[in-house]
């Protein structure tokens, strides 16, 4: 779907100008003449970039950025300030009050097409984020959004790529007013150095004697480790077509040469706080997603974890013509336990068999609680024969070791009856198999219990 683009300007002669360049290459674009208009727009529709004219008679631009950008519904709308304005003064305003970019009229057709589709990239993927975030409950929107709001893109770590070592040394002063920033002057060494080291911004300046500054830039973005790394290029006056290319190639932001100290500083407080606030929202999901497949209580994974993740574990070995064998687990009389100490002691049990079960087992070993006092483990790439081993060894370290519960008042024995079934070699299922793991527990407990029984083939 293309992008919305929505153009702001008093006058109509300019807006009309934008927005037959912007049809011409099929984005959808929607405009307003004053700054409420542009911010009821936003407010209410979906708008993925917001080209912005400063001159405006009543509420300015300054002021609409501003609006928009502390409202937690606006405030991830990228917007391009569009001015006749060109002092470093007015651009430091701009960003000051949260503008991604500025383009000074009157606007050339390869600047605007290639800061909008960078942009509109940029927009995309924040989108995805905020989706995925939004759809679950446990993602504390606002909290998110607080901590963009306070965050001020200072104290960051920083790496600079210059091979001119006076220019990168000047750069390097300016920057380290409120930053930690490293210089390498040998591109392939830069790159090695953005991908090991903890980055949130890379500096990238044009002029290297052999060597094409927008290749270490398109290398970035190919790794997975600096796919999402800021990057803002510096460049000459004279190198705007190969701006252009940078921007289309994934670089984040540019900046000409002389460099103004206050706006490099505030582009750079911009992609970090940005990338900040994108870090924040992954790890809120990746939150999200392990506590989604976890079970709380045992820190094992839960069964629905399990029931995605079986159905691999069992093609693989089917395909591979690897043995696989499965470990149903209940724990026997759990109900007397609670009865008899309370539900408190019987979550204490839990928790300490799941951590026997996991010292007992290898990493590529699956252990789930599969409900309520039953266990399962998936043991790839093991036979019959060695997983009662296993399972025997398991049962061992339950029997052998009272369980402490009470926070360490009182003790109590617990035994464990396990089912083992193994892979067939024609004709199985994962439903079979587990099956008869189930049918092999259920005659373990049925012979007694504390103790091993595998299926009959």
């Amino acid at each position: 779907m293309t992008a919305r683009i929505l153009v702001v300007d008093d006058l109509p002669a300019n807006v009309k100008l934008l927005e037959s360049r912007l049809l011409a290459e099929y984005y959808d674009v929607v405009t307003a003449s004053n700054g409420q208009q542009a911010i009821d727009i936003c407010q209410s529709s979906n708008v993925d970039i917001v080209l912005l004219d400063v001159m405006m008679p009543g509420m300015d631009g300054f002021e609409v950025c501003r609006r928009l950008k502390t409202d937690a519904k606006t405030v991830h709308i990228p917007i391009v300030m569009v001015t006749a304005l060109d002092r470093p003064q007015d651009r430091i305003r701009g960003l000051e009050a949260g503008a991604d970019d500025f383009l000074t009229k009157p606007v050339k057709d390869l600047q605007l097409l290639s800061r909008v589709k960078s942009l509109a990239r940029l927009k995309s993927l924040s989108d995805e984020l905020l989706l995925r975030a939004a759809s679950t409950r446990e993602t504390d929107m606002e909290a998110l959004f607080l901590a963009r709001a306070d965050d001020t893109g200072k104290d960051a770590n920083l790496l600079v790529v210059d091979e001119n070592q006076s220019a990168a040394a000047r750069l390097k002063a300016l920057l380290s007013v409120d930053n930690r920033v490293d210089v390498i002057g040998e591109p392939s060494a830069g790159l090695l150095g953005a991908v090991e080291g903890n980055y949130d911004c890379v500096i990238v300046s044009t002029g290297f004697a052999d060597y094409d500054p927008l290749r270490l830039c398109s290398q970035m973005r190919a790794i997975e480790r600096t796919r999402l790394l800021p990057v803002i290029l510096i460049a000459d006056p004279g190198e705007t077509d190969l701006v252009a290319r940078a921007l289309d190639l994934g670089v984040n932001d540019y900046l000409m040469r002389p460099l103004d100290r206050n706006e490099l500083l505030a582009r750079v407080r911009t992609q970090v706080k940005r990338k900040r606030y994108n870090d924040l929202l992954r790890k809120s999901l990746t939150r999200t997603i392990e506590m989604a497949v976890t079970d709380s209580l045992t820190g094992l994974h839960n069964r629905r974890y399990l029931d995605g993740h079986m159905p691999t574990l069992f093609e693989r070995a089917v395909s591979r013509e690897r043995p696989l064998s499965v470990l149903i687990i209940d724990v026997d009389h759990f109900k007397r336990i609670n009865d008899t100490f309370g539900h408190d002691a019987g979550d204490d049990v839990l928790r300490d068999f799941a951590g026997r079960l996991n010292r007992n087992i290898r990493g590529i070993d699956l252990a789930c609680r599969y409900g309520g006092e039953e266990f399962v483990v998936v043991l790839p790439d093991t036979d019959q024969r060695m997983a009662a081993v296993v399972a025997e060894r398991i049962r061992g370290t339950v029997a052998s070791t009272p369980f402490v519960i009470r926070t360490g008042t009182a003790s109590v024995d617990v035994t464990i009856s396990i089912g083992i079934a193994s892979l067939q070699p024609r004709n199985d299922s994962v439903g079979k198999l587990f099956k008869r793991a189930d049918l092999a527990l259920y005659e373990a407990k049925k012979s007694g219990r504390n103790r091993v029984v595998g299926a009959v083939a």
